[in-house]
């Protein structure tokens, strides 16, 4: 089990209700479904993309992707602008 951080930003931030906390979790799967537990968090997370120690998780499979001791990962929701 891997210790870190995990980073909220924009929208994600909102419905957390915290710019950051600490997790437990094997994978990015495990720790997507603890974060998941909030149904505000849960709705953002689904449009969301993810960086693992600043590299994208890209479209695989969360539960595939193993977190290192003290990873940080970033949510990222979907950004408008320009």
């Amino acid at each position: 089990m891997a210790r870190g951080t995990i980073r909220y930003w924009a929208a994600a931030k909102d419905a957390a209700g915290v710019p950051e906390q600490a997790f437990d979790a094997e994978t990015l799967g495990d720790l997507l479904a603890q974060v998941s537990r909030d149904p505000a968090v849960e709705r953002v997370l689904r449009r969301c993309s993810f960086l693992v120690d600043g590299a994208p998780a890209g479209t695989r499979d969360p539960a595939a992707i193993d977190l290192p001791e003290g990873a940080v990962v970033e949510v990222l929701p979907p950004f408008a602008g320009g």
